[in-house]
């Protein structure tokens, strides 16, 4: 298990830095971040029970709290602060960081919705096969 040597938060430019011991290094934006939350809220409790996070590009993060010695808990400006990004989750999504934007890019289109925050309703029974009820 590779383990957190740094964690920064740039403000300016919404971007969550980390460091681990096996000299990965990550830059992932908080907007990244909040859609793809490990909470059941966003990812539901099994395949297809995903919740499309829409108007999130402005989110900001106003705190980090340790859980234990193996995750953070990321509290959002939006008011979500469940789920727990474990070092391991964290790890994952800073190597498949392009795919992961690209398919959260894809399913937004595919669900006519939008980045920009707003009044979007929210969309439901999206995955990464594309979204439908």
């Amino acid at each position: 298990m590779t383990i957190p040597t740094e964690i920064t938060l740039h403000q300016q430019s919404s971007q969550f830095e980390i460091a681990f011991d096996d000299g990965a290094r990550f830059r992932l934006p908080y907007e990244f971040l909040r859609v793809y939350s490990p909470s059941a809220e966003v990812r539901g409790h099994g395949a297809g029970q995903e919740t499309l996070q829409v108007g999130k590009k402005e989110v900001k993060v106003l705190e980090i709290e340790p859980v234990g010695s193996y995750a953070v808990k990321i509290v959002y400006d939006d008011g979500h602060d469940s789920g727990l990004y474990t070092w391991e989750y964290l790890h994952e999504l800073g190597q498949n960081q392009e795919a992961l934007w690209q398919d959260y890019l894809d399913q937004m289109e595919a669900a006519g919705a939008s980045r920009e925050p707003g009044d979007e309703p929210v969309v439901t029974g999206c995955s990464s096969g594309g979204c439908g009820h």
